[in-house]
């Protein structure tokens, strides 16, 4: 080999090594070019990701729905019927739970024969028949279409006069001096002792010394929105608190839920069971209840139709004791 073939080579090999090189730069420079393939870095193509965006978007799709599904599933759990509209209860649906040492305190004081056993609850059907309750109904509208609040509720009050007339409370035994008959009034007497008498049975009271009191009231509620804070009736609330004189508190049904009105249950709070409690409003149903904190509740807002209703209170206290309406009529 002469020496100029061997100076050929030498040139040749130089020239390729160069060229490799610089392809190797090349390469790793295209490859650091690439946009967004740091590890950390967020992907402008699933190109090179070990997952692709379509199969990404439809797990956090079905994980969306999933946990919707869970949720809203959880949230109809929290809420129990003690009773529902479509039931006819055949025997007595209670509930019982230990009384506030304060509420238990207060009645100690008034009379202690007056505090019952267990605070609680319970449902009855078959306590006020169901062509009594339809009267008492007629009764309620009677007095009810004389006034009428601004807002979708509206109260009467038998024992004071006290009507709902746009913002403001009427007196309609001065605006209607004879709109209710004897008849009325007896018949309102006598549902009134039958609720008064289960209550002292259920809680094991002398019936002799538990009392009416102030405010007992028909009430009508509507959809129409609130005027005044009056209107505002859905708001959680406990009895004892509302209202200072009530010790036991009861509710008669004058309409059935879903068919003479839409929302409206009475739901109670049971926080000690982490859920609460509904009752659906069914004709001539009765709850009662101890009025302290155990049956902390409210009325879900009336969505459609008329819900009709009578609460009833009543007290140990024997100076907060009111007379029946109408007493006068009977002496």
């Amino acid at each position: 080999m002469t020496e100029e073939t061997r100076r050929r080579k030498g040139a040749t090999g130089k020239k390729g090594a160069t060229d490799n090189a610089s392809n190797g730069k090349d390469d790793k420079k295209s490859e650091h070019s690439r946009p967004f393939q740091g590890r950390y870095n967020p992907k402008l193509s699933d190109k090179y990701g070990s997952v692709s965006h379509k199969t990404l978007a439809k797990f956090v799709m079905l994980a969306g729905v999933v946990i919707f599904v869970v949720f809203n599933n959880y949230r109809k759990e929290t809420v129990t019927s003690m009773a529902k509209v479509s039931e006819v209860l055949d025997k007595k649906r209670q509930a019982q739970m230990h009384c506030a040492p304060s509420y238990k305190a207060e009645i100690q004081n008034l009379d202690p024969v007056c505090i019952p056993n267990k605070c609680g609850r319970f449902i009855v059907d078959d306590l006020v028949s169901v062509d009594e309750s339809h009267k008492m109904l007629s009764l309620a509208k009677k007095g009810l279409s004389k006034g009428g609040g601004a807002g979708g509720a509206s109260i009467l009050d038998l024992h004071s006069g006290a009507l709902s007339h746009g913002e403001q409370f009427i007196n309609l035994y001065k605006t209607h001096p004879n709109l209710f008959t004897v008849k009325d009034f007896q018949l309102y007497r006598s549902v009134k002792d039958k609720v008064k008498q289960a209550v002292a049975e259920h809680f094991n009271l002398d019936n002799s010394r538990l009392y009416l009191s102030h405010p007992t009231f028909f009430s009508e509620l509507t959809a129409v929105p609130a005027v005044t804070e009056h209107d505002e009736y859905w708001h959680p609330h406990i009895d004892k608190e509302t209202y200072p004189s009530f010790h036991y508190t009861s509710l008669l049904y004058l309409a059935d839920y879903k068919r003479d009105f839409e929302g409206g249950r009475f739901i109670f709070f049971d926080g000690h069971d982490k859920v609460n409690r509904s009752v659906e409003p069914k004709e001539a149903r009765v709850s009662a209840f101890t009025s302290g904190i155990e049956n902390k509740h409210f009325v879900e807002p009336v969505t459609g139709g008329t819900r009709y209703a009578l609460t009833m209170g009543f007290t140990c206290d024997k100076t907060k004791a009111i007379a029946d309406p109408g007493s006068e009529l009977f002496s």
